[in-house]
C-alpha cells in the first residue's frame, strides 16, 4: 500500500498541508466498468468538497 496519497484539490474535505489526503481510505472508479485505459476514464469518489 502507498504510505503517502497525494492530494493537489486543496478545496477537498480531506486535503492536507503538503499535498497529503487525510482521508482514512481512498475510493476511485472508473467510467468503463472494471478497467480503466488511462487516468481520464476514472474518478476519486473520496473526494468531498471542504465546507
Amino acid at each position: 500500500m502507498a504510505k503517502d496519497v497525494l492530494c493537489e484539490v486543496n478545496n477537498c474535505t480531506f486535503w492536507d498541508s503538503g499535498n497529503k489526503c487525510a482521508a482514512d481510505a481512498i475510493y476511485v472508479v472508473s467510467h468503463k466498468g472494471k478497467q480503466a485505459a488511462n487516468n481520464e476514464e476514472t474518478d476519486c469518489k473520496t473526494f468531498k468538497v471542504e465546507k
